[in-house]
């Protein structure tokens, strides 16, 4: 009898109860805007930031409305204005380069290896066309950060990190979102912290902590933070920085704060589902693995494998009969962007030249969630169904070469 999965790729695991109270406790006093306390009542968002700041060892933190905005606000205290080039990844989601456009500046994308990274030859080579770099650690995959700050460095390129899908990973054993100026994190239901939406963003430079609060909509209560610059920090600035508002709220922070406490738990179950999927697809014929390098301690909340050089039609052949027996791939090869899945020739709104390396990536790309609500043998029956519609395919198409 041929196996069906019956699991949901969305369903995330439940707020933790001791978030649900206090998200309660929130909502029967009614001080839901961050700035909004009690006498001596320090916030659950300003406690956050707090306790955020010393989970990646920044010392600054600013928790914002969602992970979009948190990179906006990013280019925004750097000054990246209309017109402007920004270097970022071909491979990435949507939200990345617009972030760029929502500033009237222009996304320059660099392409992508096999391994899912930004290629560092290619970035090396065009390093000197832009002074900002918002890097996309896409899908949890980080490139080799050591050689990254030494090309930007040399180049004088400011580096932006996108860690949507790297909160409580490392390069080196350095945190994601340490590497660069500027570190941004989302919140959104599908990341590794759930708030429906939010952001958080760290950085350790004083003026550009000092900007981006202003950014946020401090109204000059920026003293009620507790992981930002003092307040002297803010004298000159605050006559000159706009106020683009996008807080976040203590709702949020709320039932952020428990479900920070378990992050390294949780980042932890996330890797081993990764890798009984990864020991159950390897050696498929025609299915080419992510081979994870030592340096990098990932967060495999996600899945990822390719069919490189595969014919369209056969890749669709694979997804519609994973589909068919309740497995949901993502392919970043269809012709037309489907739900979250898009590339970066959807995005018109910023022409790139052709980019056939990247492409042929990007055709042969498969991507999974692997949500908390899965077993250990949930993930085995997954690759079990994926390697039946892949092996016989690939087997195929091996004899027929």
């Amino acid at each position: 009898m041929t196996e069906r999965f019956t699991g949901s790729f969305t369903q995330q695991e439940p707020i933790p109860e001791e978030g649900i109270a206090a998200a309660v406790e929130a909502m029967r006093h009614g001080r839901l805007h961050r700035y909004n306390l009690a006498p001596g009542e320090a916030g659950e968002v300003a406690l956050l930031e707090e306790d955020f700041a010393a989970f990646t060892g920044a010392r600054y933190c600013l928790a914002v409305a969602s992970g979009g905005y948190a990179m906006a606000t990013a280019l925004r205290a750097l000054g990246v204005g209309p017109g402007e080039p920004v270097l970022t990844n071909a491979f990435t989601l949507a939200p990345v380069p617009g972030a760029i456009a929502s500033l009237g500046a222009r996304p320059v994308y660099v392409g992508v290896t096999e391994e899912l990274t930004i290629d560092l030859d290619e970035l090396e080579a065009r390093a000197g066309e832009a002074r900002v770099l918002l890097l996309s650690h896409m899908r949890g995959h980080i490139a080799d950060m050591d050689r990254l700050t030494a090309i930007c460095d040399a180049a004088g390129l400011t580096v932006i990190e996108d860690c949507a899908h790297t909160m409580g990973a490392a390069w080196c054993g350095v945190p994601s979102g340490r590497h660069g100026a500027i570190g941004c994190y989302s919140t959104q239901t599908y990341k590794h912290m759930n708030s429906g939406e939010g952001g958080l963003i760290v950085t350790d430079d004083e003026e550009l902590a000092a900007r981006m609060v202003l950014l946020s909509g401090s109204y000059m209560l920026y003293d009620r933070h507790r992981a930002a610059p003092p307040p002297e920090a803010f004298e000159r600035l605050k006559w000159e920085t706009p106020n683009v508002s996008g807080r976040m709220d203590t709702l949020r922070a709320a039932i952020l704060r428990p479900q920070l406490r378990v992050l390294p738990e949780k980042c932890a179950a996330w890797t081993a589902r990764y890798r009984v999927l990864e020991a159950g697809l390897r050696g498929i014929p025609g299915l080419t693995l992510i081979e994870r390098p030592e340096e990098e301690r990932f967060v495999g909340s996600s899945f990822q494998f390719l069919l490189l050089d595969w014919p369209a039609e056969a890749v669709a052949e694979v997804v519609a009969a994973c589909a068919a027996r309740g497995v949901e791939l993502k392919w970043f090869g269809a012709e037309e962007p489907v739900g979250f899945t898009s590339r970066y020739e959807s995005w018109r709104y910023a022409p790139a030249p052709p980019m056939p390396a990247t492409d042929r990536v990007l055709a042969g790309l498969l991507d999974m969630r692997l949500p908390l609500t899965f077993s250990l043998a949930d993930c085995a029956q997954i690759a079990r169904i994926v390697s039946e519609e892949v092996g016989a395919r690939g087997a195929r198409r091996t004899a027929a070469e």
